[in-house]
């Protein structure tokens, strides 16, 4: 079965274009300027760029919180273990563990582990998310478990940790990271805002549970992946997660879903309809596949076997092919973002590819070509005035300046999901609620320029130490570490771009995957047991 494989038109067309892709003379360009790379000046502030050690001090003041945390922890796990219900509680679980254990979902349960299973839950959290709701619509389950089962999932996490280190299992090292100290911070200003501007508290607890809650989910993932083998069962499980979403929304586009009339404008009649699959939202799903396109196409760099970077390609383009299904230009502009970074670190041959391949698209697809043309006429401009991102923008920044420019209206109160489901302010004729499409913006209405000035710092952060993260990690045949943490890193900021356009981290889902996903490129840099 392999020979005929090998020896198949497919396999042989491929192996030429491999060769000629890597003997080429734009390939030979690019080998030049690798080998006068090692002794360039940038080379040399990159690497001391990348020097720089996780934590600043051992004696720092937060350092030496999380040691005397840790320290009463493992005290407290130490009286426990010795107590009589801890005794009775292990005589129970022993023999439902054995019976549990002995079939096929047992054995896949004990080598991922607990940790395994809480990131793989994680990693799932859509399809859940969905199967949750579904359940409790269909009257099967209460109703309030559909809006608190991922805070249930969050608590495991965290409960589960400490008793990992209550049992002295956890890393003897500290998985402190100088992007706990900015995430910290905001979350710090967003209190005080909260306190500071809460004409109506419920609302603007609401709005702030919104904005920092799913943050904590990059204190979890950096302390729930041990080592590779959990690093490897997350990574895969969101990339599953992934191509059934993608495949979800070419089987949408291929049978024309129905979607609502204001998804597309009059002048748009040529766009049958736009891809949504579990999200709803085709600019949500955009932003989804943005996010793990670039995670899929890693596995072609890093994997050294013939077939998986065949599948890797194939899943690829299945990705991205759904991602131009949703129409979302925001999302378009997003990917474009991810796979020039993603070619800058790995290959910038990349770039010439995306050109080529953009063109055959516009070409193919004429509704692509007349919904991105459609920017430029002066009937996108008119109807944006109207009713677009215009006039919400212009009508965001004067509710700004007519309230407090710098503390903001309040959290909780305009641009966003909580905001319109408490609509406390009546409507009129000058004032009205809407999603203001653009969680920048929308974070400054709420927040003020403090709010967006820390938030601003708190994206700055997380970016250096991700770059630092990917310039420690390996890029040799034997270990291409930095081919997975450049994939992340790539759909994480393409996600940042499309947050300009909309309103991306007021969904549960987009910033739990976000914020696992950077705790993830700390773990490959800065926690990694690197094998000798």
């Amino acid at each position: 079965m392999k020979a005929l494989f090998e020896n198949s038109l497919f396999v042989r067309l491929l192996m030429c274009l491999r060769a000629w892709y890597h003997e080429g003379a734009i390939a030979g360009f690019f080998n030049r300027i690798r080998q006068a790379y090692p002794s360039s000046v940038f080379c040399r502030l990159w690497n001391k760029f990348c020097a720089a050690p996780i934590c600043t001090s051992a004696n720092s003041i937060y350092a030496r919180i999380l040691a005397a945390l840790r320290r009463f922890v493992e005290k407290l796990g130490g009286i426990a273990a010795n107590s009589l219900i801890y005794r009775i509680c292990l005589a129970v679980w022993r023999p439902i563990e054995r019976v549990a254990g002995g079939g096929l979902i047992g054995r896949a349960c004990r080598f991922v582990g607990m940790r395994g299973l809480l990131l793989i839950c994680l990693a799932m959290y859509l399809p859940l998310d969905s199967a949750v709701r579904w359940v409790s619509d269909a009257g099967y389950l209460p109703s309030f478990v559909a809006s608190v089962w991922d805070e249930c999932l969050m608590l495991a996490a965290f409960a589960y940790i400490l008793w990992h280190m209550a049992m002295k299992r956890a890393p003897l090292g500290s998985r402190a990271t100088p992007v706990d100290a900015y995430l910290l911070l905001f979350i710090a200003v967003g209190f005080f805002l909260m306190c500071a501007v809460s004409p109506n508290t419920h609302i603007a607890v609401a709005g702030y549970r919104a904005v920092v809650e799913y943050l904590f989910w990059f204190f979890l993932v950096t302390r729930l992946i041990e080592n590779d083998r959990d690093f490897a069962v997350f990574y895969g499980a969101l990339v599953v997660m992934a191509l059934c979403i993608a495949a979800h929304g070419i089987y949408q586009y291929i049978v024309a879903a129905p979607i609502p009339s204001s998804w597309v404008s009059q002048t748009e009649a040529s766009v049958r309809t736009r891809v949504y699959s579990l999200t709803g939202s085709p600019n949500i799903m955009g932003s989804l596949l943005v996010l793990f396109a670039p995670m899929v196409a890693g596995l072609a760099y890093y994997s050294s076997k013939m077939w998986v970077k065949v599948l890797a390609v194939c899943a690829t383009g299945m990705m991205c092919l759904s991602c131009i299904f949703t129409f979302s230009k925001g999302a378009w502009g997003g990917l474009a973002v991810a796979v020039v970074i993603f070619a800058i670190f790995l290959d910038r041959r990349l770039i010439a590819l995306m050109g080529v391949t953009g063109v055959g698209a516009l070409l193919a697809i004429p509704s692509i070509a007349n919904r991105i043309t459609y920017l430029f006429t002066a009937d996108y401009l008119a109807a944006s005035r109207r009713a677009g991102r215009v006039i919400r923008w212009s009508k965001g920044l004067k509710l700004l300046q007519e309230s407090n420019p710098v503390l903001g209206f309040g959290l909780g109160r305009f641009g966003g999901a909580v905001a319109m489901q408490n609509k406390v302010i009546e409507e009129t004729k000058d004032f009205s609620y809407f999603y203001m499409d653009n969680y920048y913006l929308k974070t400054l209405v709420e927040m003020g320029y403090l709010g967006l000035a820390f938030f601003i710092l708190l994206l700055f952060g997380l970016v250096l130490w991700s770059l630092r993260s990917i310039g420690r990690t390996g890029y040799t045949k034997g270990d291409r570490t930095r081919v997975l943490a450049v994939s992340m890193f790539a759909g994480m900021c393409g996600v940042l771009v499309h947050c300009y356009f909309e309103n991306i981290f007021e969904v549960p889902y987009m910033m739990a995957y976000f914020w696992s996903m950077a705790a993830a490129v700390m773990y490959l840099g800065y926690f990694r047991k690197r094998k000798t």
